[in-house]
């Protein structure tokens, strides 16, 4: 089973990191992990995706943004959809984690963490705005399926927290 991801062509990244994530624009796919190889085979880049969940519907909307943004650096592109292994929240990197948490969006906890969380009412998700941990849960769903609604009982914020998917 491949966990980690596959090979990707040096020459494709910079393209691919100017690829937003239509649901956090502030994160490129290569922050979220959803890209799992890109290559040049014979004038043509050939690239795998895995959705952050079955049926996102942001999936389109990635895959023709990488033929556009790959179409403009002069490749013909093919996208497919790898849902094998499943996409897991540890695929985020570092940058793009530091990235949700300034975009206001709280980064997922490890999956004992995150159940903790989402099931047993604990405090332990930090807040973007304050930093503090003093946050509970108003809802298991935010603005989209992969995250819960929560609110800060310090500076009263609401956010978004990015629910752990392994």
């Amino acid at each position: 089973m491949v966990t980690e991801k596959q090979h990707i062509d040096e020459a494709l990244i910079p393209i691919l990191e100017q690829v937003s994530d239509p649901e956090i624009p502030v994160l490129s796919i290569m922050d979220m992990g959803v890209v799992r190889s890109a290559s040049i085979k014979q004038g043509i880049v050939y690239v795998e995706i895995t959705p952050t969940y079955s049926g996102c519907p942001a999936m389109d909307v990635i895959g023709d943004d990488i033929i556009s943004a790959m179409s403009q650096a002069g490749y013909k592109t093919e996208v497919e959809l790898i849902l094998h292994p499943a996409w897991t929240t540890d695929w985020i990197t570092p940058k793009g984690r530091e990235a949700l948490e300034k975009y206001g969006i709280a980064a997922p906890l490890d999956a004992e963490a995150d159940k903790s969380v989402l099931l047993e009412g604990k405090q332990l998700v930090k807040c973007p705005q304050c930093g503090s941990k003093n946050t509970k849960m108003v809802s298991q769903f935010g603005s989209t399926a992969c995250k819960a609604q929560f609110q800060c009982e310090d500076c009263q914020e609401p956010f978004d927290y990015f629910k752990c998917l392994k």
